[in-house]
Order: C-alpha cells, then structure tokens, then sequence
C-alpha cells in the first residue's frame, strides 16, 4: 500500500474509533441516566451492583446495532435528518436487542419495566446531542456561524438582502449563505408565497411578508436602520420574466433594487463547497431591451439645493418622482394632489424616509386655478413636475368634460402659474395614447402637449425664459390599474382571464425607469436651448402581446391556459387602440445624446389659437357638456398648422360629432 493511501486509511480508521468509543460511552451513560430517573438517583448504583454484567452487555449490544446502521461512517460535521433517523433506528434495535438478551439468560425481571422506554429516550438524546454539539463547534470554528447582530447593525462591506422565494428554496439559500462566509451577505428577511407565514422564521431569519408586500417590507426596514440593497431570489430566474413575478420585479426597481439570484444553489453541497456565484437580472431581461443609462451627475445639478414642486404626487409615477427627486437634496420639496389619502400616503413616506428633506404638502386640485396660482405664489418651485391627470381610457371616454377639466385645463393652469412665478422649467409627463389618438383620454394629453410646446417655443429668443417640456413613454409595469394587477385579481378568483383582443399589444417599461427619463429630460432641456419644443420619448423596444402575457402568468400558476383556467376575449373597450405608437406621423424623429431616448419635432400650433379653444373647452366642461367637449377638442387636432376660424360655441354643439370624428381619424 502506497504511504498516501496508508495515511488516509489511518486517519479513516482513527475517526471511526473514535466515533465508536464516543457512541459506546453514551450507551453507557444512557443505561446509569434512565436507571437514575427511575429511581430519582437514590437506588442506580443497587441495580447495577445487582447484575454488574448489565452495563458492558448493553454497551456490546449497542455498538452492534450502531455497526449495523453504520453510524461510524457519517461525518458528524453534516448531521442532518437522515443522521437522525439513523440514530433512531440504531437506539431501537439496540435496547430491543438488550431486552431480548435480558429475557434469553433469565435476567428480565432484573429493571422495572418503565426502563427500556426512558433507555431508549435518553440514547436517542445524548446520540443526537453529541452529533449537534459537534457539527455547532465545527461551524463556529469554521467561521460558518455567525453571532446574530442587533437591529440596526451595520455589517461592514456585506450586502443586505432581502430573500424572496418559497420555503424549501429559502432555506437552501440561507444555508449556503450560512456556510459560504465570503458571499458578504446579510439576509436581514424573508419575503414567502404564503402570507400566512408572516412573523415566523427561517433559519433565524424573519418572515416580513408576502412577495406583494415588498413596498411595505422595505419601508419597515428601512425604518430600523436595516435598508436592503438587493433583492435575492431564491427560486428558478426564468420565473422573473413573466406571471405574478414580473410586478414584484417592478417594485424592486421602483424601490432601487438591485434583483439578483444564485444559480444552481438548489444543487448546493456542503460536503464540496463549491463556491456560487451571486448573479443580478437586468431590467433588460424584464423589458426586452437595454435599460438606459442615465446621467446622475447631470440631474444632481439641475435639482439639488432647488425648490421642486410634483403635481399628482400621491399617484404612482408621482410618488416616484418625489422619491427619486429626494434623493437629491432638493431644498424644498412641495407634493400637490387633490386625493387627501393619497397624499397623506405620500407625505408619510417622505416623514418616513428622507425626513432631512424640507417639504410641504398641499391638498389642492389642479383644476382650481385661482388656488393652484396661491401656492406656486407662495411656494415659488424653481421646477415643476406635472405627473396629475385622469389616465383610465374608458372612464375618461365616458366622462369627457371632467378629462378636460383635468388634463387639458388643469395642464394650462399649472403652465401658466409655472410662467406668471418664474419657474425654472416644468416637466408634463404625457403618454403614447396621444399619438394618433382614437380615445378621448389620448386627445386630451395631446392638447397638454400642444400648450406646453408653444409656451416652450415662445422663449425661443429669451436665453432666460422657463423651459415646458414633455415626456412621453408606454404602460408602467405594476401600476395601479394596470394589466399585470388584473390579471393576479382574475387569476386568485380562478378566472376567466380576460383580454380586449387577441391582437392587442402594448409597450411597457418599469416606473423606475420612467421617472429616470423624466428626471434627465428635465436637466437636459435646462442646459440645451436647442430642444426647445421637443418631446423626449423612450425608445422602449418591441410591443409586447398581451394574449402572450396572460398565457404565461397561466402556465406559472401551475395551470393550463384554455384547460384550467379560460382566456375570454372582450373586444376593444371605448376608446381603445389595438396598438400603441410612440411618434405620429407627422413628427420628426431625431436621435437624443441619451442612447434609448428620442426627441420627436412635432406639429406646433400658435399659443393664441390654442387659447381661445381652451376658453371654449372650460365653457363646455363648467356647463357639462361633454358632447360638445368632444366636439370641440377632436376639432382642434384636425387644424393644419396656419390658424384656421373655429366654430363658436354654439354652433361647435350642434354639429354632428360623429361627421366630424370620421373627418379626424
């Protein structure tokens, strides 16, 4: 035999003696411990001195029975429950072994008959004690277990996660991390499938919540000094491309973070420590195109030390403006909404979370000009970011005069206090529905568009002049409202899932990402005069189907589309397109220095001309005439670009609007 292969040997067969001695004496303790608790300690020693053979017997039988199960050739170290029900197994054949052989020489009668139970209990105890204390000081020796932290410690160059899975695939996760050491990472809670799980714990690690309550989780967290900066995933990656997961991916972004996994963790074995590398998704594989970068200098110098002021800051691109814009140190930062809820809501998260921040939050409508002038007078925000508007397309149809109060009139009216109180710039967030509109919501965000355009063109020649700036994009991701959410609801009710037309597609992109392009649009236009009467859009890939979409999260589920869980197709809903578009056809689509990101040169009407229907708009809508709201509005898109008579009012009221719609589109 090689020196090597005899080294090896020895140090094998040193182990198992040592581990048979062990399991030899623990026998023996087990037989003087049960004999003790019998008899409260007083008569052990009679017993034993009454049949001194009792004690090497029960040895000898045990470390027969411990042979047969083999228990001399598991490495402690990795105890687990397999090791356990060995042991089980082991300790019955012995102590049934040893009444049998009590019985077969005559010696049953010689220990009451309650031992062989308490026998049994305690070698089972102090077999899997020894086993557990053994794999524990090997861990800590190893540095593998590490002393828990109190709330709110910082732990050094590690990365704070978040786990997020099922129970099994959590677990497997946190082992590793247990083991490996030099991940660096912290898992400071769990986010599971089941909800009802909440407040327990896995492996030590708490149980905050449901994967939908991500939102929730981190804001409590953050709350105790204990911010993740990664959400880890502990299932499948390919899970996070589609279904029920994509708007947990969603909120992670719009919540700063980064979303990683660690591939073949479920493979993991401690016996070979192989060491796995942490692997992070990029929204790229959300969205099907690059995520686009952005200039975070650039947008700190256009916000930070300015006082900015977010209308709609309760609603969900809102709220993300004024999460990100908080980032930035502004010197003052005022939310307006008209929603009391939502803007408590709001307000609270900033109290919560940017408390250093100097803020004020007005409760007002921004259809209520003379107040909105009020708080832009007291206030006097050097930029301004218009996220308030009605956006749901079918209620919008069926309410055209309130869409105008909102989205046509409530534009002007924060405009037009932005430019009478020397803002800086104002920023209107628009949507692809205003290019080529054929709903009523798309119609009025286009007139928006047209107002801020020609304000911005009017300081063309006055290097000084406030900039008006639009951004237009697709669908957000997990919006309230929005398709993903509709789906989760229809799919817990079992079903139907229902879509407006097999055909139907839709651009998307994570509200993160869209708050990102509103912000650098914003510093962009503050330093380039040429952009004047520009429109920044997105360049956000290819459309994506929406009957792809729902067949997906159906096979995610577990179930089969059309089998388990039905698909019904709907029809197009009132003022819905079955493609969306993101330039019209009359605009000029030129390259931005922002890779992924256009500016479209579009049609300009003249400010007065606009004016003046506007002032035709606000007489239909005070007096609740949607008809000729309508009317009125689809006129105006279908004006060249000279000024053209319009109609009066009421001669616009009874022209038949179905003519004039048929001319128009």
């Amino acid at each position: 035999m090689r020196p090597l292969q005899r080294r090896y040997w020895h140090s094998i067969s040193a182990r198992a003696a040592a581990i048979i001695l062990g399991d030899a004496v623990s026998a023996a303790l087990a037989l003087v411990i049960a004999l003790a608790l019998r008899t409260d300690g007083e008569r052990a020693g009679t017993y034993l001195q009454a049949f001194p053979a009792a004690l090497p017997l029960f040895v000898a039988v045990s470390v027969g029975a411990f042979a047969i199960f083999r228990l001399h050739r598991r490495l402690w170290r990795f105890s687990s429950v397999t090791d356990l029900v060995a042991i089980i197994a082991a300790a019955t054949l012995a102590v049934s072994g040893f009444v049998l052989l009590l019985a077969t020489i005559g010696k049953l009668g010689w220990m009451p008959r309650s031992i062989p139970v308490l026998l049994w209990l305690v070698l089972v105890t102090l077999m899997g004690g020894v086993r557990v204390v053994r794999r524990a000081a090997a861990d800590y020796l190893g540095g593998i277990v590490r002393p828990p932290r109190p709330l709110g410690a910082v732990a050094g160059h590690s990365r704070r996660v978040l786990v997020a899975g099922s129970g099994d695939q959590v677990e497997r996760v946190l082992r590793y991390i247990e083991r490996e050491r030099g991940t660096l990472l912290d898992p400071v809670g769990i986010l599971d499938h089941v909800e009802a799980r909440a407040s327990l714990r896995v492996r030590g690690v708490p149980i905050l919540g449901a994967i939908g309550e991500l939102a929730r989780v981190v804001q409590a967290l953050e709350a105790t000094e204990r911010r993740p900066d990664c959400l880890l995933f502990a299932g499948d990656p390919g899970q996070l491309h589609n279904g029920p997961l994509v708007s947990m991916v969603a909120a992670a972004h719009t919540l700063g973070l980064e979303i990683a996994y660690l591939p073949g963790v479920t493979e993991y074995d401690p016996a070979h420590r192989r060491k796995i590398d942490l692997r992070f998704v990029d929204a790229a594989d959300l969205l099907g195109r690059p995520q686009v970068e952005l200039d975070a200098q650039l947008v700190g110098e256009a916000l930070r030390g300015r006082s900015v002021l977010v209308t709609g800051a309760g609603g969900t691109i809102g709220r993300e403006l004024v999460r990100q814009i908080a980032a930035f140190a502004p010197r003052k930062l005022i939310l307006l909404d008209a929603s009391e809820i939502n803007l408590y809501e709001a307000d609270l998260e900033m109290r919560e979370n940017h408390a250093g921040v100097p803020r004020v939050a007005v409760l007002c409508s921004i259809r209520q000009r003379a107040q909105l002038m009020q708080v832009f007078a007291e206030h006097r925000p050097d930029l301004v970011f218009h996220a308030a508007a009605l956006k749901h397309v079918p209620i919008v149809e069926e309410h055209p005069a309130a869409a105008v109060q909102t989205n046509v009139l409530g534009t002007r009216n924060v405009a037009d206090a932005a430019l009478r109180y020397g803002a800086t710039a104002m920023v209107q967030v628009s949507t692809d529905k205003a290019v080529n509109p054929v709903g009523f919501m798309g119609v009025t965000k286009r007139l928006g568009e047209l107002y801020c355009q020609a304000l911005d063109l009017e300081g063309r020649d006055r290097p000084r002049a406030p900039r008006f700036m639009t951004v237009r994009f697709g669908n957000v991701l997990g919006s309230s409202g929005s398709l993903i959410p509709l789906f989760q609801r229809q799919l817990k009710k079992g079903g139907p899932l229902t879509v407006t037309h097999p055909e139907i597609t839709r651009f998307f992109m994570t509200v993160h990402e869209a708050v990102q392009l509103v912000l650098h649009s914003a510093a962009r236009g503050m330093t380039d005069q040429e952009t004047r009467g520009r429109i920044f859009v997105l360049d956000m890939g290819e459309p994506v189907r929406v009957m792809d979409i729902a067949r997906r999260m159906i096979r995610l589920s577990g179930l089969r589309p059309g089998v388990d869980v039905d698909i019904e197709v709907v029809g197009l809903r009132p003022g819905e397109k079955l493609y969306e578009e993101l330039f019209d056809t009359r605009e000029k689509r030129s390259p931005s220095p922002l890779k992924g990101v256009f500016e479209a040169a579009s049609h300009i009407m003249p400010k007065p001309m606009l004016q003046r229907v506007f002032r035709q708009l606000a007489e239909a809508a005070e007096q609740g005439d949607d008809a000729a709201c309508r009317t009125i509005a689809v006129a105006l898109l279908t004006k060249e670009a000279e000024p053209q008579p319009l109609p009066s009012l009421p001669q616009v009221a009874h022209v038949a609007q179905r003519e004039l719609l048929a001319h128009s589109f």
